[in-house]
C-alpha cells in the first residue's frame, strides 16, 4: 500500500517545524532520553520520576509534576526533585494553575500537560478540560522564548506518555473486570442454569406418575359396573388431556432449555474473554443433523403461526452424509440468526405459474475443491420468499449495525448477520447472499471433512 499524500505532508510539516525549533544538542538529547526511558520503565511512578529528572540532569533545574487524580477530579503532586518539600498527593499551591500558555510565577515556569486530543474522550476528565497535569520547572526566571518553547514541547511529550499509561492501566483493569465477570457468570448463571435439568427430570417423573394413574383409571373404566364406568370416564379423559398437555409443555421447555444452555455456554466461554475474540471448540459431525434440523424444530411453531411453509432438503445427498469440523454452539447461533431473519422478512410471492407461495427452504450441496485441491466445501443455503434485497445493499448487509431500507419498521439491531459472517469466517468459511427468483438466498460455505 502506497503512503498517502496526507502522511507525506505531515512528515514534511514536522520536518519544517523541527528546523524552526532549532533545538540544541542538549535539548534534543533530553527529549530522546525521556522518550527512551518512558518506553523502558513499566511503572507509571517511574515515568513520573523520569519526567522531573530530565530537567534536573540536563538543565540543572528542579521540577515538580502534578497529575490529575480522576477519582477526586483534582491535581496532586506525584514527583519532585526536592525531597521533603511537600508530601506526594498534595495539591498544587493556589498560584499554580493550568493555563493554555506557559507562564512564570515565583521564578518558576508553569506548563500545562495536555492529554492526547484524539484519545481524550477515553479518560473521565469531564467538561472541556483537556489538562491531565502540570509541570513546574524552577528556578528559571531568566529563560528566553526558545527555552520556553522547548519545555512546552517537553510537557507535551510527558502528556502523551502519561496518557498512554492511563489508557493501559484502564485496559488492564477492564480485562481484570472481564475475567472476574466471567467467573461470576460461570458461578451465577451457567451453573444455576444446569439445575434446571434437575427440575425437568423431576417434572418428567411426576408426569410419568400421572401416566401410571391414567393407566389405572383406564383399567377401572373397563371393569364391570356401568355406574363406576360413568363416574371414571370423564376423569380419565380429563387426566389424559392434562398429561398430553404436560408432555407437550415439557418438550417445549426442554428444547428451550437445551437451546438457551447451548447459547449461554458458547457465548460466555472463558476462552473468548481471555483471547479477546470468538474461539472454537470443534467436533466432527453432520451439520444438518447437529444444527439445522434442531433449529428448524425450534422455530417450527413460529413459522406456522405466520403461515410460512418449511422445506428442508438438506438430507437429499444420496451418498454418506458429509462431515465437517464445526463448533456446534456457534453454528447453532448462526442458523438461529438466519432463521430469525427469515421469520421477519419472508413474504408471500406469486410465482411464474401464478401460484401464491410463502415459504423457506434449507438445502446443501457439495462444492468440489472449493477451498483448493482436495479440499471440498459444503454450501448450506437458507432461501426465503419475498422481494429481492436491493443490489446496493447486498455488500453492506453483513456489516455490523447495518440495516436496509426495508427494515425500518422491523425490530432488530443489525448485529445478526455480522455475527453470522464472523462465526463462519473463524471456521475458515464464507458467508454470503444471492438474490434469486422469488426471493433471497443466504448461504454459508464451510470445509468438508
Amino acid at each position: 500500500m502506497a503512503i498517502s499524500d496526507y502522511i507525506i505532508k505531515r512528515v514534511e510539516d514536522k520536518k519544517t517545524d523541527y528546523t524552526k525549533y532549532g533545538f540544541t544538542r542538549v535539548e534534543s538529547n533530553a527529549l530522546k532520553t525521556f522518550f527512551d526511558l518512558a518506553q523502558e520503565f513499566e511503572s507509571i511512578q517511574d515515568v513520573y520520576q523520569v519526567s522531573v529528572a530530565i530537567p534536573k540532569v540536563f538543565f540543572h533545574l528542579n521540577a515538580r509534576l502534578y497529575v490529575m487524580d480522576f477519582r477526586e477530579s483534582s491535581l496532586a503532586l506525584v514527583a519532585s526533585t526536592e525531597e521533603g518539600q511537600e508530601d506526594l498527593g498534595t495539591p498544587p499551591p493556589p498560584e499554580i494553575k493550568a493555563a493554555k500558555d506557559p507562564y512564570f510565577t515565583n521564578h518558576a515556569l508553569v506548563l500545562a500537560i495536555p492529554g492526547n486530543r484524539l484519545l481524550i474522550k477515553q479518560l473521565p476528565l469531564g467538561g472541556d478540560d483537556k489538562v491531565i497535569g502540570i509541570l513546574e520547572v524552577y528556578p528559571c526566571g531568566g529563560l528566553d522564548r526558545h527555552q520556553e518553547l522547548f519545555f512546552q514541547k517537553y510537557a507535551n511529550r510527558i502528556g502523551f506518555s502519561i496518557h498512554m499509561r492511563f489508557l493501559l492501566e484502564k485496559n488492564v483493569e477492564h480485562v481484570k473486570f472481564i475475567k472476574s465477570l466471567v467467573t461470576d457468570i460461570e458461578h451465577n448463571v451457567i451453573v444455576p442454569n444446569m439445575i434446571y435439568r434437575l427440575f425437568l427430570r423431576r417434572l418428567r417423573g411426576k408426569i410419568l406418575k400421572n401416566k401410571e394413574i391414567e393407566g389405572l383409571l383406564g383399567k377401572l373404566t373397563s371393569a364391570p359396573g356401568p355406574q363406576l364406568k360413568a363416574e371414571f370416564e370423564p376423569l380419565l379423559a380429563e387426566l389424559t388431556d392434562v398429561n398430553r398437555g404436560l408432555m407437550e409443555e415439557l418438550g417445549n421447555i426442554e428444547k428451550h432449555h437445551q437451546s438457551s444452555s447451548l447459547f449461554l455456554e458458547t457465548l460466555l466461554r472463558r476462552s473468548h474473554f481471555d483471547e479477546g475474540r470468538l474461539t472454537l471448540r470443534t467436533v466432527s459431525c453432520d451439520m444438518s443433523k447437529a444444527v439445522i434440523v434442531p433449529q428448524l424444530e425450534q422455530f417450527a411453531d413460529r413459522f406456522a403461526e405466520r403461515e410460512i411453509r418449511i422445506v428442508n432438503t438438506c438430507g437429499g445427498i444420496p451418498d454418506e452424509e458429509p462431515v465437517s469440523a464445526i463448533d456446534v454452539g456457534l453454528m447453532t447461533q448462526v442458523y438461529s440468526n438466519l432463521l430469525s431473519n427469515a421469520l421477519k422478512y419472508t413474504r408471500e410471492v406469486i410465482t411464474e405459474e401464478g401460484e401464491r407461495e410463502k415459504y423457506i427452504a434449507c438445502g446443501k450441496e457439495i462444492l468440489n475443491e472449493y477451498f483448493g485441491q482436495g479440499e471440498d466445501g459444503i454450501k448450506y443455503s437458507l432461501f426465503s420468499t419475498g422481494p429481492n434485497i436491493p443490489s446496493e445493499e447486498c455488500q453492506k448487509i453483513f456489516d455490523e449495525g447495518y440495516r436496509g431500507a426495508g427494515a425500518a419498521n422491523i425490530p432488530g439491531t443489525g448485529h445478526g448477520l455480522a455475527f453470522v459472517k464472523n462465526a463462519v469466517e473463524i471456521h475458515g468459511g464464507e458467508a454470503g447472499h444471492e438474490a434469486t427468483r422469488d426471493g433471497n438466498n443466504f448461504y454459508i460455505i464451510i470445509r468438508q471433512g
